[in-house]
């Protein structure tokens, strides 16, 4: 049996370009929906399970199987051991073949690097921004504005922090930190 993963990082996001290359050569598929770098992913844990040996696992893309290029080598080996193939749809890549297992080493590899090469442009932009004020993460709940305003009424004793967080549609917690950071 070829059996398909399929991994998407965030609920939010569609599966919908893995799904499409692999429901045609695939006997099953199964999806989840949280980041790759977790080690406990259900799915792939009984994915991996139910595969029997002359069974072949299949996925789109080698990043959506695995956290890193020594889990990737690692997985592969094990699943080769177990008598299991590993097919990369997108790349042409069959561990059941001596030349596939080398490609798929270099790829492996080479999928490490770029990750590690994203993070680090990624934390570089993210440290730039700050540098020149920027917010980094979830937007702010109160803008400016909504925290000036409830900080003059308490300050003026014209209500408490209970009574504005319900106004702006906040929690206490969220009013109170905006209120704190004003003050810095």
């Amino acid at each position: 049996m070829k059996i398909g993963y399929l991994r998407v990082s965030l609920e939010s996001q569609k599966e919908d370009r893995q799904e499409d290359g692999l429901k045609a050569i695939c006997d099953e598929l199964y999806v989840e929906k949280m980041s790759g770098a977790r080690k406990d992913r259900p799915v792939y844990q009984e994915v991996v399970s139910k595969l029997q040996p002359g069974d072949t696992l299949v996925v789109w893309d080698l990043d959506r199987a695995f956290r890193s290029t020594v889990d990737a080598l690692l997985e592969a080996e094990k699943l080769r051991q177990r008598g299991i193939g590993f097919q990369i749809v997108n790349l042409n890549i069959d561990t059941a073949t001596p030349s596939g297992e080398l490609i798929y080493t270099v790829m492996a590899a080479f999928a490490q690097f770029e990750r590690s090469n994203l993070i680090k442009r990624t934390k570089e932009g993210m440290a730039a921004a700050r540098l020149r004020g920027k917010h980094i993460g979830r937007p702010r709940k109160l803008n400016l504005e909504e925290v000036l305003l409830a900080h003059a009424k308490v300050q003026a004793g014209e209500a408490t922090i209970t009574e504005l967080a319900e106004q702006f549609d906040c929690s206490r917690e969220t009013l109170a930190q905006a209120m704190r950071r004003l003050a810095a």
